[in-house]
């Protein structure tokens, strides 16, 4: 099997695989997943919010939020799993997207 599909079998596990981000917080009691926080949230861990945070906590908003559809907050395990599997796919394709487009890009100036 070429390395080239072996990465891509390898994304894909762990797109499917990106729901337990779901599961495991709530069975390990862990509240949110480490460096994930929120300008509350880091208030409430920390005491204070830093000021650079403060004003910088509204300049970028995630195109989807809490890895789930507007509105789909509260919908079921499985739904959210479905949400969670479509970021992740859409996230690994930004990313290998970039990736090739900076290589065609570099590689045309040498």
């Amino acid at each position: 099997m070429k390395a080239v599909a072996r990465f891509w079998i390898f994304l894909a596990l762990l797109a499917l695989l990106s729901p337990l981000g779901l599961l495991l917080p709530g069975y390990f009691k862990a509240g949110s997943a480490w460096g994930e926080w929120g300008a509350d949230e880091m208030n409430g861990l920390v005491g204070y919010l830093p000021g650079g945070l403060g004003k910088l906590s509204n300049v970028w908003s995630a195109p989807i939020p809490d890895y789930a559809f507007k509105g789909w907050e509260d919908k079921s395990l499985s739904s959210l799993s479905i949400a969670y599997i479509f970021s992740a796919v859409i996230g690994m394709l930004a990313c290998v997207g970039i990736v090739l487009l900076l290589g065609r890009l570099l590689s045309k100036n040498k």
